[in-house]
């Protein structure tokens, strides 16, 4: 898995996310994106998600941060940070090479 993509949508909204599920995220512009949740990893109490795009799955996956909004419910955050994003690649890179 190439975990070295990131997304420039500002804010992603979905419930219950579930492992090797289909998800369709609607970005900034309404655009509706599939994507298929791949693995699920916490980082210093930080959650992650990894997706893997439908339409062409052949550019890698997005890495998300998984954040509660105010009612509770679990939200995708892009990752802003360079150092937190680059951290996260190389965790998942050094899981591909176990």
């Amino acid at each position: 898995m190439t975990g070295n993509h990131r997304n420039n949508d500002d804010l992603y909204q979905e419930e219950d996310f579930e492992l090797d599920d289909t998800i369709v995220l609607i970005d900034e512009d309404n655009i509706e994106h599939s994507f298929t949740v791949l693995e699920y990893l916490e980082i210093d109490e930080q959650v992650y998600a990894v997706l893997l795009p439908d339409e062409n799955p052949e550019d890698g996956a997005y890495i998300f941060r998984v954040e509660t909004d105010e009612d509770g419910e679990e939200i995708l955050m892009d990752i802003e940070d360079d150092d937190e994003f680059e951290r996260i690649v190389s965790i998942l890179e050094s899981e591909d090479l176990e």
